[in-house]
């Protein structure tokens, strides 16, 4: 019986805490570790990225946290929170969802594992009910903001994000969903 080439994509367990932790760690600091000050960065993945904290969201029936897992070791990730926490008065919309973290492991960037992570937080946010998808994305990361666009967000609105004492500049992007509304089709007729 053949394997299959396609790494697999699922809900997050328990088990999972320590790897994901890592790769979130991994991720982030090789994309943005050089922006900070040591001990700003450090407080920050202690907050962020603690294996406690990453527990706590895969136990939290509040999210849905999804990987993708290839050869036994996770290589990327995704975190919904079915109800955003972000700034409210920069939309309409009535029942939104955020996508708090879409990270790859930084020597798989750019083979397609963001996209089926992107096109599985469409269809959960569909799932739910959710009006809009809303996230953050820093503002000196144009790469990110392609990504992004390519699936319909704009900016809709300029926030600041806290790492230690260090303030970024961050934008905070929307997505509107309509019930016809499925994967990059929809950001295609954008």
């Amino acid at each position: 019986m053949t394997a299959s080439l396609q790494p697999l994509l699922r809900l997050a367990i328990s088990e999972d805490t320590a790897a994901l932790a890592d790769l979130a760690r991994r991720a982030v600091s090789a994309k943005f570790q050089h922006l900070y000050k040591p001990e700003d960065f450090a407080t920050f993945m202690d907050s962020a990225h603690s294996d406690a904290k990453v527990a706590k969201e895969i136990a939290d029936p509040g999210m849905r946290v999804a990987v993708i897992e290839e050869g036994g070791a996770l290589v990327a990730f995704c975190k919904l929170v079915l109800k955003s926490t972000l700034p409210a008065e920069y939309s309409e919309a009535s029942a939104p969802l955020e996508l708090k973290q879409l990270y790859t492991d930084p020597e798989r960037i750019g083979g397609g594992l963001g996209k089926r992570l992107m096109d599985w937080a469409l269809e959960t946010a569909h799932e739910v009910g959710a009006d809009e998808i809303q996230l953050t994305v820093y503002s000196e990361n144009p790469e990110a903001q392609r990504f992004y666009q390519r699936y319909g967000f704009a900016k809709i609105a300029d926030i600041e994000f806290w790492v230690g004492n260090h303030c970024d500049p961050e934008f905070l992007y929307a997505r509107p969903l309509v019930r016809e509304d499925h994967g990059l089709a929809g950001a295609e007729q954008v």
